[in-house]
């Protein structure tokens, strides 16, 4: 019996994730809103029934989407912004070279997940809008929570710390949708942009109570 229990819950995921793969090969072109259940259940081959198994109804496969192109990310942030902050070039060159090569390889190896955050981040569909608000404000608190153990975040109150937390996050993400965007040839200056940007924040943290 638990078998046969193992083999059925198996097929099930796989056809949840069938149906989430569907759905963003889909959304390549089109917005969330104006795709239709029954599309994403063709392109799988199952009944629409079917997708009520597995789905509430679009915006839940949606926040599902989100949750499977941006939860990765947390783990390998952190780790990012640990290893970083424990060196002697502490939000210097090394963090942000580590962090612009992140979002490269991210967008390299998901610009389908990248795309559909970027078009559904203001989108309209207020599940899917709110869960990458939900997801955003997550990694803005975890890199608070890292720059708060750095020795340049002495005397920083909680408020300054979340705001510079913010800029960095919102950075990535502008980062990841300029270089989709990006022709080949164009990946670099995009990223060496991004490096640019990224200095500007570090030197203003350096700075930011000697004028306080």
């Amino acid at each position: 019996m638990s078998h046969t229990l193992g083999i059925r819950q198996a097929q099930k995921q796989k056809t949840r994730q069938a149906l989430l793969d569907a759905a963003l090969q889909l959304l390549e072109e089109q917005s969330l809103s104006s795709l239709g259940l029954r599309e994403v259940t063709r392109a799988v081959g199952v009944a629409p029934t079917a997708f009520y198994r597995h789905f509430r109804d679009m915006a839940d496969l949606g926040v599902a989407l989100v949750e499977e192109a941006l939860s990765s990310l947390h783990t390998t942030l952190v780790s990012l912004l640990a290893a970083t902050g424990d060196s002697a070039d502490s939000d210097g060159e090394e963090r942000i070279a580590a962090t612009v090569e992140l979002i490269v390889a991210y967008v390299r190896t998901h610009p389908a997940h990248v795309r559909f955050i970027a078009r559904e981040q203001h989108g309209g569909v207020q599940a899917v809008r709110s869960a990458i608000g939900d997801q955003l404000t997550l990694f803005a608190q975890e890199v608070k929570a890292q720059f708060a153990r750095e020795p340049e975040s002495a005397g920083w109150d909680d408020d300054d710390l979340l705001m510079l937390a913010r800029m960095y996050v919102d950075h990535m993400v502008m980062t990841a949708s300029a270089l989709l965007e990006a022709a080949p040839d164009a990946e670099e200056r995009v990223a060496a942009s991004a490096r640019r940007q990224l200095r500007l924040v570090s030197l203003g943290r350096r700075h930011w109570l000697d004028g306080q």
